[in-house]
């Protein structure tokens, strides 16, 4: 074979190896769903970046919860990722519960006052400050902290902080051990630990020992092996130190106790088999933020979505400085047409239309953010675009009230915790 024509088979071979490369376009324009609510935010005049959750599918994500649960275990309802008053208090009504995980001591006076019949777990550790913070600005009401506040607490030096806390304002505190059960992100590690925690709970006048959590979102995140393996040696930790305590306690192990664990990543895992726990705190699986899109959750549905305006809708890619827009928009037909929204950076993906990526040469703003589709997708200004979150705690205290999505409308408006989240 000649030279030339070796030549100019490599090139037709390169040439078709990069069509073959070539990203496809995958633009769509607005799914009836989207269209609807689009139309529903038209409708009631918002104009800004708005949090939405859509009720029924929140309702449907409860119900799918509960079918799991099943009357084996009772459940936790995490705040942190469902950050607002009137959303909590949906939860509680739809999941009839009035168990609640709280993580930010803010938020704990907030809905002691405004959820008195609320029975709070702490969710991590607090420095003793915090909890001294707690009591200074309890306001007068139902809640009784001595009864429906449950302390996580993960060292003996911390529980002796607490102690002397609890002397000097001479309050009675419900004390729950933290364990660690494969997270590694402390808590109690050892036997001996945990003995000495249980011992100066006792010497105490004021601590009271109400139970333990062990948290292991580890458990479906492991890079290799069998989730179920991990979630085994999770449990047998569990199982390990709640016989020390039993042990240790002996008649003295409260009838009411709190054996808490679970999330929901894991929390689906419980279905089947006998575990040491009597209920399961989850949170986020309710609104279905992108990061639990896991195999775990492949049966709730996503429920929350950021709404932001199209403020510019161009039929080019123009990248500053050296323009390499073209180039990109030649290669990657999902790069012809750019949009900029109002305000961005947020930790979320684009949802709807379809296509629309980020340009991280052009970058990302919180002021106008630059997304990229393909001219399959007809936005103009002044449409909406949805993004989902990556996750729903921090995330939805950015955009205010959160609109409520029911039936083709906005029927409601819940307003979130104020100030930022821990």
């Amino acid at each position: 074979m000649k030279r030339r024509s070796l030549l100019l088979g490599g090139i037709a071979g390169t040439l078709g190896l990069g069509a073959w490369l070539r990203p496809r376009d995958l633009g769509q324009n607005h799914s009836p769903y989207f269209v609807s609510l689009s139309a529903a935010l038209d409708d009631d005049s918002q104009s800004v970046p708005t949090l939405v959750v859509d009720r029924p599918r929140l309702q449907a994500n409860i119900d799918t919860l509960l079918s799991h649960l099943n009357g084996r275990f009772d459940y936790r309802i995490v705040a942190k990722s469902l950050p607002s008053l009137p959303l909590l208090e949906t939860v509680m009504r739809a999941a009839g519960s009035n168990r609640l995980m709280l993580f930010h001591q803010p938020f704990i006076n907030q809905v002691a006052a405004a959820l008195p019949a609320a029975d709070i777990l702490l969710g991590k550790p607090m420095p003793v400050a915090a909890a001294h913070n707690l009591y200074r600005q309890l306001q007068p009401g139902d809640f009784a902290p001595a009864r429906q506040l449950h302390w996580l607490l993960d060292t003996p030096e911390r529980l002796t902080a607490y102690g002397d806390l609890a002397d000097s304002l001479d309050q009675h505190m419900q004390i729950c051990i933290e364990l660690d059960v494969g997270l590694h992100r402390g808590g109690v590690n050892s036997d001996e630990t945990l003995v000495r925690m249980l011992a100066l709970i006792q010497a105490s006048p004021h601590l009271h020992f109400t139970g333990l959590m062990g948290y292991e979102p580890h458990i479906v995140k492991m890079p290799v092996g069998d989730p179920l393996q991990y979630r085994d040696r999770a449990v047998a930790r569990y199982r390990h130190y709640l016989a020390i305590a039993r042990g240790y306690l002996g008649e003295t192990w409260p009838a009411d106790v709190i054996l808490n664990a679970g999330g929901s990543p894991t929390y689906q895992l419980y279905d089947h088999g006998d575990f040491p726990f009597n209920e399961l705190a989850a949170g986020s699986c309710l609104v279905q933020p992108t990061d639990f899109d896991i195999s775990t959750l492949a049966d709730h549905v996503p429920a929350c979505f950021i709404a932001t305006p199209v403020l510019k809708a161009l039929d080019t890619l123009k990248i500053p400085g050296i323009d390499l827009g073209r180039l990109q928009s030649a290669w990657n037909p999902n790069r012809a047409r750019t949009f900029f929204t109002y305000g961005g950076d947020w930790k979320a993906a684009p949802e709807s239309p379809k296509g629309l990526i980020y340009n991280a040469l052009f970058g990302r703003s919180t002021n106008q953010e630059m997304l990229n589709g393909s001219r399959s997708i007809s936005l103009q200004a002044d449409d909406w675009v949805f993004l989902r979150p990556h996750q729903s705690e921090f995330v939805f205290l950015q955009f205010g009230d959160i609109a409520v999505y029911d039936d083709g409308n906005i029927v409601d408006y819940w307003s979130v915790f104020p100030g930022a989240t821990a």
